[in-house]
């Protein structure tokens, strides 16, 4: 029996044909996976199937259904961290809750909440989390968090008994562990349930591993629909060649890090993470990864090599200069960081062409020593300024947290850091070489599509020339075709200027494609180090990472 048909689908923005003529169908019970480049209209069709946009010319029908898409679909997006500040099994009978009695999940409930708890249970053993049922999911990793979110899901799906399952992206977030955990929960939930699935996803391997069926999106048209694999080869065929670096690191270490130790615990949800005497260099010049299961402690420290927070033991030193130790020379050197964080936010309100012209500014020459004009006039000691100009490498919400915790607005950054730019500025050229054309300079983040966000992102670290980037998992929005792009970008930036990189990604084969060395972390601790290849093939090998190629 057929769950989903669609015939002749066109979406316009405008004068822009998102989809043009689409037309296909999906049987019961099968995985159809969505293959394209970004912007070629994947999560635009996952959105119109979901009911959110009606807008649209031709003809589709659900589970027999011609409109009210959204009762019998469930929808997981990418990048979507939307979940309750309650434990984990709270978040899943909330939903429930709000199916059953077809209302807000913020209502207060009027049952008991035991009622819903078995079932709860259920749907957090398939997701692989009933021994974090009471963790808050605000200190989930992120991994975890799209478990949570799936359930979620699923939640809807259990309770009416029937769905098609949407999935924009879902394993973004997620280590090769946590993938594999997540690929087999949805063949589980495929083969138990019977549960139709369509899946949008950048990862080659994810369709191999998971699909029945693929369709390769172009431009908005299908231009072949047949098996994953012959699908995936046309898909590839646009990928560029892997740009060979010219330059090898120094032998000078420009990063020092030194019997580190970090712990976190948190009331309910115990200790996450107890980071243990960590050392380990980075050369100048470098390319380094690191790698290592969801809440391992990687983006922990990423932030402790930014400055943005500091070890309860030992020691950062930056380019000779103690990371805790405040003042103008750590203002300088904080100049010369660029930090891209894994749960970026770009501000909704402003163009792209004022974001870069802002951070261009502010993290220029001009604004340090219009800081410390201003900082005598108004009596600030450098110690507070440079806490102040920290705050610019936050993701936009928890720095706006931050400034009203300390009673201040945002004005006073604005007023020790203004954002001076020379008038012949010119962004173009890191623009085109993460495949971004001019017309981007004009748009605001809601009118990009996700890989757009993302080198958006990374062009907001790019254009400031940083001695040091430091890259939390950016590229999980980023089809392989550009993120080859964006991997050549970032190895002919290190050619060019001497940048040294440090990466998190969960990309295997980007780690091994642009690494000179790999460092793996598991439960704080570093477990290995040295070559990509052995280091890459070993953590596939521990994270029993079938999708992979793992045994």
């Amino acid at each position: 029996m057929t769950a989903v048909v669609v015939k002749n689908l066109t979406k316009r923005y405008g004068n822009k044909v998102a989809l043009d003529n689409v037309s296909f169908h999906v049987k019961e019970g099968e995985i159809l996976g969505v293959v394209g480049k970004s912007g070629a209209g994947k999560s635009t069709l996952i959105r119109i199937l979901r009911g959110v946009d009606r807008d649209y010319e031709g003809y589709i029908e659900i589970l027999g259904r011609r409109d009210d898409f959204r009762e019998v679909t469930a929808i997981h997006l990418q990048r979507n961290f939307a979940l309750w500040a309650e434990p984990a099994i709270n978040n899943i009978i909330r939903k429930l809750y709000a199916v059953r009695n077809n209302c807000d999940e913020s209502l207060p409930m009027e049952e008991e909440w035991e009622e819903y708890e078995k079932k709860a249970l259920e749907i957090l053993r398939l997701v692989g989390l009933e021994h974090k049922k009471d963790v808050f999911a605000n200190v989930l990793s992120g991994g975890e968090k799209q478990r949570l979110i799936l359930g979620r899901q699923i939640a809807k799906i259990y309770e009416r008994g029937e769905g098609v399952l949407l999935l924009d992206e879902p394993a973004t977030m997620a280590c090769p562990a946590s993938k594999q955990i997540l690929l087999d929960i949805l063949k589980n939930i495929n083969k138990e349930l019977n549960v139709p699935i369509i899946i949008t996803s950048h990862l080659p391997e994810i369709h191999n591993y998971l699909c029945h069926r693929c369709i390769l999106l172009e431009e908005g048209r299908v231009v072949l629909e047949g098996k994953p694999k012959e699908v995936i080869e046309k898909f590839l065929q646009e990928m560029s060649p892997p740009y060979i670096r010219k330059s090898k690191p120094k032998d000078r270490a420009i990063i020092e890090v030194k019997n580190v130790s970090k712990r976190y615990f948190v009331v309910r949800g115990g200790e996450t993470l107890n980071m243990r005497d960590v050392s380990f260099h980075v050369k100048e010049g470098e390319i380094l990864s690191i790698i290592g299961p969801s809440g391992a402690g990687k983006s922990v420290l990423l932030r402790l090599l930014a400055g943005l927070e500091f070890p309860d033991r030992g020691k950062i030193i930056v380019d000779g200069i103690d990371l805790s130790e405040y003042g103008w020379e750590r203002i300088e050197l904080r100049r010369r960081i660029g930090i891209l964080h894994q749960e970026f936010s770009l501000p909704h309100y402003i163009t792209v062409g004022d974001m870069l012209k802002y951070r261009a500014g502010v993290k220029g020459e001009r604004a340090i020593a219009t800081a410390k004009l201003k900082s005598e006039e108004l009596g600030i000691s450098p110690k507070v300024v440079d806490g102040i100009y920290q705050l610019i490498d936050l993701p936009e919400e928890e720095m706006k947290s931050k400034l009203e915790r300390l009673g201040l607005t945002y004005d006073i950054v604005n007023i020790l850091f203004p954002a001076l730019v020379d008038e012949d500025f010119n962004p173009m050229e890191i623009l085109k070489t993460l495949n971004l054309g001019e017309e981007v300079l004009n748009k605001t983040p809601l009118e990009l599509s996700g890989g757009e966000r993302v080198r958006v992102a990374l062009a907001l670290q790019l254009i400031t020339k940083p001695k040091i980037l430091l890259l939390d998992e950016p590229f999980g929005d980023l089809d392989p075709i550009t993120l080859r792009d964006v991997a050549n970008y970032l190895k002919k930036i290190n050619d060019k200027y001497g940048t040294t990189i440090v990466l998190i990604s969960h990309h295997i084969p980007l780690i091994k494609e642009i690494s000179d060395r790999v460092i793996l972390i598991d439960r704080g601790k570093v477990v290995m180090e040295g070559d990509p290849e052995v280091v890459c093939d070993r953590f596939i090998e521990i994270s029993n990472s079938r999708f992979l190629g793992g045994r």
